[in-house]
């Protein structure tokens, strides 16, 4: 198969109401140049089906779900490129079985999404949403009420310590606070270029200030803050969750929340998405939401982009990307026959 052949679909996600997109600006001139087709898949749905991806070599995706049956008989797509680093609605497992590159875009979303974390902190500790609607509703004097939290001297602490986490810690530096981390999978010499204590779990929710949750979605990491890790917080502490919503209980935390057991909340992920109307966390004043795109600016969805047609870019040239999930599927025979028709 010669260059031309190579077809890659893009999920119809990333088209607005009136079918402009921003994407077109990156991966036009990148898919252009090295001379590969492209095209939006037809029919906007939430799980991609077996005859929406038959036809395509490469999908660059953003939000739509991967299941084995969208990939079951398919001896054509060898890669799914992923628009950020997030993969829990693709089943990882299949897309191995059936010779399937899966590549996310890290260094696209570290920095974004380390500034968001920190957006969090800043808001939160200085009370920023609640002293916009003292102002709004002519409350001028009752600002003293409402006293800010000083950053120096208090405690980071961050569940996950992979690119996000440690690009988190290295813009939090000039605040002067303490750095714990919990992250059974790194070891110490992994993080001296951030200076962070690493913790268990349980000492990180007693002693942390703000407990800021940037771990990947799995089996181990679901649920993992539950009711009784959150009873643990401190009564002046607050949580921070730009991940994903299962990570946490929300119940839990929304109880906590609603009975001012602890400060408040930071909130760009949740359980349900869209979250419901009726959801009680809508009508607190001490958690900030917003509908998972507080790091969606220019420079992530052009990280995210770049990325992610690079990786297409090299499969179609035969060659292995980086930034791959499932490394087993390298041994794979399947993939092999896939990669060796694209050259």
């Amino acid at each position: 198969m010669n260059k031309t052949e190579f077809r890659i679909g893009v999920t119809p996600d990333f088209l607005k109401p009136d079918s402009s997109s921003d994407l077109d600006d990156i991966a036009g001139p990148l898919f252009d140049e090295a001379g590969l087709n492209w095209e939006y898949i037809d029919n906007k749905t939430s799980v991609l089906s077996n005859s929406q991806v038959k036809d395509y070599d490469a999908l660059l995706v953003l939000g739509a779900k991967i299941t084995e049956e969208t990939l079951n008989n398919n001896d054509r797509l060898a890669i799914i490129a992923r628009f950020g680093v997030g993969y829990d609605k693709i089943d990882v497992a299949a897309c191995t079985k059936h010779g399937v590159l899966l590549t996310i875009a890290p260094d696209g979303v570290k920095r974004p999404v380390a500034t968001s974390i920190l957006t969090f902190v800043l808001s939160l500790s200085h009370q920023l949403l609640i002293k916009d609607r003292l102002i709004r509703s002519g409350k001028w004097e009752d600002t003293k009420d409402f006293m800010g939290m000083g950053l120096v001297g208090k405690t980071l602490g961050l569940v996950g310590m992979g690119n996000i986490g440690k690009e988190t810690f290295k813009l939090a530096k000039p605040f002067g606070m303490r750095h714990i981390a919990f992250d059974p999978y790194i070891t110490p010499a992994e993080t001296a270029e951030v200076d962070v204590e690493l913790v268990n779990l349980e000492t990180l929710m007693r002693t942390a200030d703000f407990i800021c949750v940037c771990c990947p979605l799995n089996e181990n990491t679901h649920g993992l803050i539950d009711a009784r890790c959150i009873s643990l917080m401190k009564p002046t502490a607050y949580l921070i969750n730009t991940a994903r919503g299962p990570i946490v209980d929300q119940k839990a935390l929304t109880d906590a929340l609603q009975n001012r057991r602890i400060q408040g909340a930071g909130l760009d992920v949740f359980e349900r998405e869209p979250i419901d109307d009726n959801d009680p966390l809508l009508s607190l004043d001490n958690v900030i939401l917003t509908p998972h795109s507080i790091c969606w600016t220019d420079q992530c969805f052009e990280g995210n982009g770049k990325r992610a047609c690079e990786s297409i870019i090299s499969v179609a040239s035969g060659q292995i990307p980086k930034y791959i999930v499932n490394r087993d599927v390298i041994d794979n025979p399947i993939l092999m026959k896939k990669l060796k028709k694209t050259i």
